[in-house]
């Protein structure tokens, strides 16, 4: 059964799963009632906000906050808490804060504005992208770097940020047949998604550029780059640049 924030005028609905012996899924959705064009970006910067006060307000007893688009992992230490007696102290948090935790100046993100190198050489989906939108591979590029991107979960591999939302026209489906190998760096789109690998992987996202700056380095005290609710940006270099900043061809 969903559950409301906001008791005058509902803005979200939520429920509780279970997720194991010591975890819970909260899962969230924007009131019908609420008249909003950006739906997607509204809610996930609220999980994003959830996730900070409950990291803050609860460290005693949760172990790991783990937020994705609509939804929030919460797992907690069975030495100190019930699942019972955490998720109300997580819904009553919720209750208590819900205007603070809503406003995005309660949030602790930043806006990061990363360099990219645009051609061909590295984005060997550059000139299919601009075929299927019927545009040229510099109207592909210039409609890429105006973007503001949020990042809107982080996943697949640590420092993979989830960035949203490309514009529709240079939106892509993912490739029928994932590469092998991904470089570090490379900047691709799938659907209305763009993201930067974080390393060498495999990837069936369309490759247009690559960043010459690491993203994720587990030997520093805060390994990536990226938080869920941080806001995104693009700037084009060119080659020599890109090289000038570390970035390998």
């Amino acid at each position: 059964m969903s559950k409301s924030l906001l008791n005058k005028q509902p803005r979200y609905q939520y429920h509780c799963e279970i997720a194991g012996e010591n975890a819970f899924i909260i899962y969230f959705t924007l009131a019908a009632s609420v008249n909003n064009e950006k739906k997607n970006a509204d809610i996930i910067r609220y999980v994003a906000s959830i996730s900070h006060k409950v990291q803050l307000k609860l460290a005693n007893i949760v172990l790991n906050v783990i937020p994705a688009y609509h939804s929030l992992l919460i797992v907690f230490d069975t030495d100190k808490s019930s699942f019972n007696q955490c998720q109300s102290l997580v819904e009553n948090l919720m209750l208590n804060s819900n205007q603070q935790l809503y406003s995005v100046n309660s949030l602790s993100t930043k806006t990061l504005t990363l360099p990219i190198y645009y051609d061909e050489s590295v984005g060997p989906d550059l000139a299919r992208i601009a075929k299927h939108a019927k545009l040229t591979v510099a109207e592909v590029i210039n409609l890429h770097q105006q973007g503001t991107y949020y990042v809107n979960a982080i996943g697949f591999a640590p420092g993979f940020a989830y960035l949203g939302e490309v514009n529709s026209k240079i939106a892509m489906p993912r490739l029928t047949s994932p590469r092998l190998s991904v470089p570090k760096g490379a900047v691709a789109i799938a659907e209305q998604q763009t993201a930067i690998y974080p390393a060498s992987s495999p990837g069936g996202w369309n490759i247009i550029g690559r960043c010459p700056l690491t993203l994720f380095d587990i030997n520093k005290e805060q390994p990536m780059s990226f938080s869920l609710g941080d806001t995104v940006t693009f700037d084009s270099v060119d080659k020599n640049t890109f090289l000038s900043l570390g970035g390998e061809l």
